[in-house]
């Protein structure tokens, strides 16, 4: 019984009716153009104003697939960030429960074991031991990259500040998280969309920019949640297409930004540091709160 009623709604609806009226409308065109024909008669009025009912919604259905086609990259690209984040929740549950759990059962029959090895061995489990403690904490860290469950209850600073604080605890970076105003009502999206910027931000400072300082700030504007990412790195010039360029990593800033209604603005020179500007709008029932917000903070 579904479905058949799914058949029924999407032959009813409004762009099939279309086809149909206008595969109708060419058909009877057709057959009266062959009638008059075969009979040797005049085309009535009716018969040229039928014809031109038919290439009037000819011509509104080439239109129409054209606005369509023309919609469908954006869409296309809203998707594969959506089975990204999908693919990377995923992969995400498999290190955490499988191969933590996994590990952690290795430290803890290496326990058992230590407690009844000779004392000349012990310093090879301690060893041993060390390996399987580092090697839980990286797989942890992924698995934190990956899906950052803190977003939903600690919210966007608190989770970049503890990303910061992992991503560069080993480096000679010196960072500051900038945030003067409350961040709640912000959206999952908004928040996980600034959250993967700012990560790839940082991965390409450790990668190539070769940066002392690093600034980012958080601020609500009445247009919408503004971040801002700062570097006196090396600097680079931007591409005007990232992905033709291979910056796989600033085409998918700007797909996130995108897939938003936001933008994003990469100012940057060789030797001049980078300096990466996003904003993400308010959603319209939001923006008249967000607004109020912003000035009363």
């Amino acid at each position: 019984m579904l479905p058949r009623v799914k058949i029924l709604q999407r032959c009813c609806s409004r762009t099939a009716l279309w086809h149909w009226a206008t595969a109708l409308l060419c058909i009877a065109s057709l057959a009266i153009n062959l009638l008059h024909y075969l009979q040797a008669q005049p085309l009535p009025l009716l018969v040229v104003a039928l014809q031109m009912a038919a290439m009037a919604a000819v011509v509104w259905q080439l239109r129409h697939g054209a606005q369509s086609i023309n919609l469908r990259p954006a869409e296309l690209a809203d998707r594969m960030l959506k089975v990204q984040e999908s693919e990377r929740q995923r992969l995400s549950r498999e290190l955490h429960d499988d191969i933590g759990q996994l590990l952690t059962a290795a430290k803890l029959q290496l326990e058992w074991l230590q407690r009844r090895m000779p004392d000349e061995l012990q310093a090879n489990c301690d060893t041993l031991r060390g390996t399987l403690d580092n090697t839980l904490a990286n797989v942890r860290d992924v698995s934190a990259l990956l899906n950052p469950r803190q977003l939903a209850s600690l919210g966007l600073e608190a989770s970049l500040r503890a990303h910061l604080l992992r991503a560069l605890e080993n480096s000679d970076v010196h960072w500051s998280l900038e945030c003067q105003q409350r961040l709640g009502g912000i959206s999952e999206d908004v928040s996980m969309a600034a959250f993967r910027i700012t990560q790839e931000a940082v991965t390409n400072v450790l990668r190539h920019a070769q940066a002392r300082n690093l600034v980012i700030r958080l601020q609500r504007t009445p247009g919408g949640l503004a971040l801002s990412i700062q570097d006196d790195g090396l600097g680079f010039v931007p591409a005007d297409n990232p992905a033709d360029a291979g910056q796989r990593g600033m085409a998918g800033m700007h797909e996130r930004a995108t897939a938003l209604q936001g933008t994003l603005t990469i100012t940057s020179q060789p030797a001049q540091g980078t300096r990466i500007d996003v904003l993400f709008p308010w959603p319209p029932r939001s923006g008249e709160r967000a607004r109020t917000l912003a000035l009363d903070d």
